[in-house]
């Protein structure tokens, strides 16, 4: 019998895992979602980034050390099951799978409606399919073409985003002609720094913790790299950087520019910056930014949930069809699979927009904050267990362990368990630990069912 696993080709190159490390920080949700929060919370907005911000770089940290001990498709799945056992990495997996089905579908359908913005007479429902077809085919041919399209598409995100650095700051500074720099009127006036208290900072947090999501793709994609080791070192040693210049970044430049108070403003926060300035079609350029953005997720999105459900299978999580590997080493079974439940869920969307898809979007929505958890919990079994049986493998260490890690912990716990009491949030804190559950739940029935068949083979074998 041929014991021997299906293998995913490493085809990634370092330049790929670089430029999928700086774009993949960069979302839908910092162009489109930014307005909303500072609308919310005004100028002290920058601090719901900035502690959002230093939560990412520590689970980063801890996952770099992780994955520079052990590279894996499956990543913090993987190393849940090590440190947590099979139940946690079953379920977190399962989870994460869900989350980004989810998201495609999502992306898909934000993607037609900036394409309709052009081609109105698409129907948002076929534009959608297309875009997930054709993102699939880029994903099913190898992964160096995943590869080669998240490359460029990241690098337009950065190039976009380092021009709006540029140009925010030559604002700020009074160095473009008939333009008259605010100073920090928008800081300070309109009700002061933190109109509205510090508890809407606490709240941005929350709200933020979701435009971060992807950051953790670095980590599976560098299974699936010649030199994982390197690729994970750059990633987890440059997210500080990342973070600070793109979003801190760009937030500074915003609350800076744009009166907070402003709800025509700050409904396109990123097209009022190039507006002010008189930059021609303004709004085309930014639609174009944003469904790169949208793109990128979704391209990320098919890559990501088809190596966990391949990861999954190799464990005995997922059914063994999704071992499937094909000549160029692509798991095809795996994409298909995440392809067909996302066609399913875009026509959700176009059956039933306010029941079940929306229910399929809140469900998903505290995911995060439980992977963040998980990866948390992991490190801080699995590097007790390094330093006893291999201590050289640590060539990233996780800061002041082990109180950095119960620190990020807590606050995790924290966020997600006050979702409960804030409106906004609140179906996705109940949906989510309710699909959680659901999960867990399934795992130690199926377990018991495998338990009970094999108990009974034996018995039926020795008899």
């Amino acid at each position: 019998m041929n014991m021997e696993q299906p293998q995913l080709k490493k085809e990634l190159k370092i330049r790929h895992i670089t430029m999928i490390s700086l774009g993949g920080i960069i979302g839908a949700g910092l162009f489109i979602g930014s307005g909303t929060l500072i609308g919310q919370t005004g100028p002290g907005s920058i601090f719901s980034y900035a502690f959002a911000g230093l939560f990412v770089i520590l689970i980063m940290r801890m996952l770099g050390e992780m994955s520079t001990a052990n590279p894996s498709s499956g990543s913090f799945a993987t190393y849940a099951r090590q440190a947590l056992g099979p139940w946690a990495g079953y379920t977190i997996g399962w989870l994460y799978w869900f989350f980004w089905v989810i998201v495609i579908a999502v992306e898909a359908i934000a993607g037609s409606n900036i394409i309709q913005y052009w081609f109105p007479g698409i129907p948002s429902w076929a534009m959608s399919l297309i875009l997930t077809f054709l993102l699939t085919l880029t994903n099913v041919y190898s992964v160096k073409s995943f590869g080669e399209f998240e490359y460029w598409f990241s690098l337009i995100k950065v190039v976009s985003l380092a021009l709006f650095l540029i140009l925010g700051g030559a604002i700020i500074l009074g160095l473009i002609p008939g333009v008259e720099s605010p100073g920090t009127t928008n800081l300070v006036e309109h009700g002061g720094f933190l109109p509205n208290g510090i508890s809407s900072v606490l709240l941005g947090v929350a709200l933020v913790m979701f435009s971060f999501m992807g950051t953790e793709i670095v980590a599976t994609a560098a299974g699936e790299s010649a030199d994982p080791e390197k690729a994970i070192t750059i990633a987890t040693r440059t997210v500080i950087y990342r973070i600070l210049i793109f979003y801190l970044g760009s937030m500074m430049i915003l609350v800076t520019l744009l009166p907070w108070d402003s709800p025509t403003l700050l409904k396109s926060p990123f097209v009022s910056i190039l507006e002010m300035v008189n930059v021609p079609g303004a709004a085309q350029i930014m639609n174009f930014i944003v469904l790169t953005a949208v793109l990128s997720c979704l391209n990320s999105g098919l890559y990501t949930s088809s190596r966990m459900l391949f990861s999954m299978a190799q464990k005995g999580d997922a059914p063994r069809m999704f071992l499937k590997v094909n000549k160029k080493g692509i798991p095809f079974n795996a994409i298909i699979g995440c392809t067909i439940v996302s066609y399913i869920s875009v026509g959700f969307n176009y059956l039933s927009p306010d029941k079940i898809f929306l229910f399929l979007v809140n469900a998903s929505g505290g995911v995060a904050l439980l992977v963040y958890l998980v990866i948390a919990f992991s490190q801080l079994r699995l590097r007790h267990r390094y330093e006893k049986t291999n201590p050289e493998a640590l060539k990233i260490k996780m800061w002041f362990f082990p109180y950095l890690t119960y620190i990020t912990i807590a606050a995790m716990a924290s966020i997600f368990f006050a979702m409960a009491f804030i409106d906004s949030l609140r179906s996705q804190f109940y949906l989510t630990t309710l699909i959680a559950l659901c999960v867990v739940a399934s795992y130690f029935l199926i377990k018991k069912k495998n338990v009970t068949s094999v108990a009974t083979t034996t018995k039926e074998e020795i008899s």
